[in-house]
Parts: C-alpha cells; structure tokens; sequence
C-alpha cells in the first residue's frame, strides 16, 4: 500500500490562515489599570503590535494585537484579567498607491461588507499596516487579495 499524503488543508499543508488575534481586554477605570495590563505582557516578553483604547464612564476595553498570542493568552489568564479574543484581518498599506484607504474601502463596499473598527499596527516591519474587524473576514480576504493587498499572518508579527 502506498503512502497516503495528508489533503491540503489548514493542517495537511502548512497553510497560515490570513488572520490574526486580537485581545480585548476590560480594564476598569483605576489609575495604573494600562500600566499593570502591559507589565503583565511584556514580563512574559510579549510585544505588543497594535493598542487601542476605548474609554467609557466607569470602564475601559483595550484593544491589543500581540506578537505571539498563545503566550499573550496565557499571561492574561495568569495576571487574572477578563478578556475576549476574537480574529481581526490585517494588511499592509501598500507605498505605491495613492490613497490606500480608499482602495480597501471601496473594494468592501462592492461586497457589501462592513468595517466595525480599524486602528494601525504600532511597529511592521515592511510599513504601515492596518488591523480590520470586519462582517465576512473570509470574503473580504479573498477580496482584498484579488485588488493585490498584502494581508498579514501571525507568523509575519514575530520578529
């Protein structure tokens, strides 16, 4: 009997699905809240890609995209913070066009696929770069990859 090759899937083939984590992580609002979430990362030597903040009255969710989520995960668990992840698409801004915003929004548009929240990638090494939430991360990918976008994987965001 001959060797059977594994089928080309996500695990058969190497394959890197083009998304990456983001966590969101409630902080309440305490002075030093901010400081001890981003102790908590980098005592585990996680470096933080992307930080958003969104600030409410009483409370605050902190958006962050780190270089290795597994350990990022890990050292939320253990500093006792409540948090959600879910995967977010990320892309490079390409150099040669004009007005690259535009280009990925209307590129969205024509599929009808919203864009909840976007915010840039803090240190990329090939440039500017943007994270995406969006309705259908599958569709707007194979969109995105068809105007000639390069999206980004977690392996890209390891040093």
């Amino acid at each position: 009997m001959q060797d059977m090759l594994p089928p080309l899937t996500e695990e058969g083939a190497g394959f890197e699905p083009v998304r990456i984590r983001q966590f969101t992580v409630f902080l309440e609002n305490k002075v030093g809240r901010l400081q001890t979430l981003v102790r908590s990362l980098e005592e585990m030597e996680v470096r933080i890609v992307a930080l958003s903040i969104e600030q409410s009255a009483d409370s605050a969710l902190a958006r962050l995209i780190c270089a290795d989520p597994d350990t990022s995960r890990r050292a939320l668990m253990e500093a006792g913070f409540a948090f959600s992840e879910v995967d977010l698409l990320a892309l490079e801004l390409p150099k040669r066009t004009r007005q690259p915003l535009i280009a990925i929004c209307a590129a969205l548009l024509a599929a009808e696929i919203n864009i909840h929240y976007v915010y840039p990638l803090l240190s990329y090494p090939r440039g500017p770069a943007l994270a995406l939430y969006v309705d259908d991360p599958t569709l707007a990918a194979q969109l995105l990859i068809r105007k000639g976008f390069t999206l980004i994987g977690e392996s890209d965001l390891r040093d």
